[in-house]
Parts: C-alpha cells; sequence; structure tokens
C-alpha cells in the first residue's frame, strides 16, 4: 500500500431492521429470472420470501410487537437476505464510487467494511455522504486509522515503514473469562471455546512477534478457566510454534 493512502473502516448502522423487503423481493426475483430458474422453482423461492419475512415480530414489555419492515434480528434467513440486497448495492453504485473517490481496495464482511482510499483527492466525510445516499435508509459510519493504526473485525492493521502488521485485536472491555471447565456446561461447548482461539492463531497471518504475543495470552485463558492444557507442537509449516491443547482429546 502506498504511503500516502489512508485506511478507513465503515459501518452499516442496524443492517437488518432498515433493508427493505419489497425492494429486496424484486432484487432477487430479478436474479432468478437472470439465472433461468425454471417458473415453478422462482414461484416457489418468492413464496418462500414471502413467508419467512412476514414472520417478524418479536415480544417487548409482555406485548407480541410486529415488524413492518427490516428483516427480523438474529432470524437465521436474515443474513442471506440482507446479502442479496447489499450486492445489489454494490454492483449498481461500487465502480462510480470508486472511481470518484479514488478508493483502490474495498471490501465488506456483512456490515464491516474496508477502504483503502487517497486522502489528498477525496474526504472521508464525502465518502461517507456518498454512501449514505445510496439507499433512503441505509446509514453508513467511518473510522480512519489512528497513528498509522486501524482496528478491522479482529484485527489491528498497523503501517509500519517496511509494511502491514497484523496483531489480533481486543476492546478494552475484553476479559479472559470463557465457559469455566468445572461448569455443567456439555464438554464439546468447552473444548470448541478454547479449540476456537488456537484455530484463529492458526488461519491468520500472523508475524511471528505477534504470533507469540497472542500464544502467550491464549495460554493464559484456558488456565485461568481452570482447562486441563498441556504443550504439543502442531503440525504446521513452522516448527517452531508451539500452542497447548486439551489433555483430554475429543
Amino acid at each position: 500500500m502506498l504511503p500516502h493512502y489512508n485506511l478507513a473502516s465503515l459501518d452499516i448502522t442496524n443492517l437488518y431492521s432498515y433493508i427493505p423487503v419489497k425492494e429486496t423481493k424484486t432484487i432477487f426475483a430479478n436474479i432468478l429470472i437472470h439465472n433461468l430458474i425454471a417458473p415453478q422453482a422462482k414461484q416457489e423461492l418468492l413464496r418462500w420470501f414471502d413467508i419467512i419475512t412476514k414472520q417478524n415480530y418479536f415480544a417487548h414489555k409482555n406485548q407480541i410487537v410486529v415488524q413492518h419492515d427490516g428483516l427480523a434480528m438474529e432470524a437465521p434467513y436474515s443474513g442471506l437476505i440482507a446479502e442479496i440486497f447489499l450486492q445489489h448495492i454494490e454492483h449498481s453504485n461500487l465502480t462510480n464510487l470508486t472511481q470518484k473517490h479514488k478508493i483502490i481496495n474495498y471490501c465488506r464482511y456483512v456490515d464491516n467494511i474496508l477502504i483503502i482510499f487517497d486522502p489528498n483527492h477525496s474526504d472521508i466525510q464525502e465518502i461517507i455522504n456518498d454512501f449514505n445516499s445510496l439507499q433512503p435508509k441505509l446509514r453508513f459510519t467511518a473510522e480512519t486509522e489512528d497513528n498509522c493504526t486501524l482496528n478491522y473485525l479482529h484485527l489491528s492493521i498497523c503501517r509500519t515503514p517496511t509494511g502491514l502488521r497484523t496483531p489480533i485485536f481486543r476492546k478494552s472491555t475484553f476479559t479472559d473469562t470463557i465457559i469455566p471447565f468445572n461448569s455443567i456446561h456439555p464438554m464439546q461447548h468447552k473444548y470448541a471455546t478454547v479449540r476456537y482461539l488456537y484455530n484463529r492463531l492458526e488461519s491468520y497471518n500472523l508475524q511471528q512477534r505477534e504470533y507469540h504475543q497472542e500464544l502467550n495470552t491464549i495460554h493464559n485463558i484456558p488456565h485461568n478457566n481452570s482447562v486441563p492444557i498441556k504443550p504439543h507442537k502442531p503440525p504446521t509449516s513452522n516448527p517452531d510454534k508451539q500452542v497447548m491443547t486439551h489433555s483430554t482429546q475429543k
């Protein structure tokens, strides 16, 4: 990345609540037509769309409240339908936005967006204003890098004179509390909690210093929650890497 470019993260506020259901159904129908889906299958899928999006209600103060637009929070289908709408917005507008603001990189995970742009050509507030004009209900907020560092999802993206460093990011409210091993939770849940930490460690492309910092943090978490662990060398390409695993394998 060239030194005069900036990093910024964009977040969509209350994504599911503001997805326009009727407009998304029209987009979905056009996708089915474009992909030459058989008419009977198309009607079945659109009926499926209507049924699940109408199951949009929740309890509040002992009353059942019906949400007339938007998608249900935490519903299994909400992520898929929101993705249909967001991809349509991107395909319709992203080319013009990237050209106008000299955005050289754009990537999105659900409602979190990472961009690299030229601050000499466009201001982040101008970028946000244009994103907020894409759809009346969708509202975008932005965070720019501070001291050459931007926190995005589980990573801190740090710019250095020699390149990028990407240590694991934890919020200031982070605690090392996980499911205690002496609790009555199912054993597979306890193992999965710790296994996730090690899987993330091995999956992310961490530099050696950040790898060992994260490894030390992970070692403390099972210890502080009474999880029995022992060291072993995993089958990785780096023989110097050593992780801790459960003393009883599942």
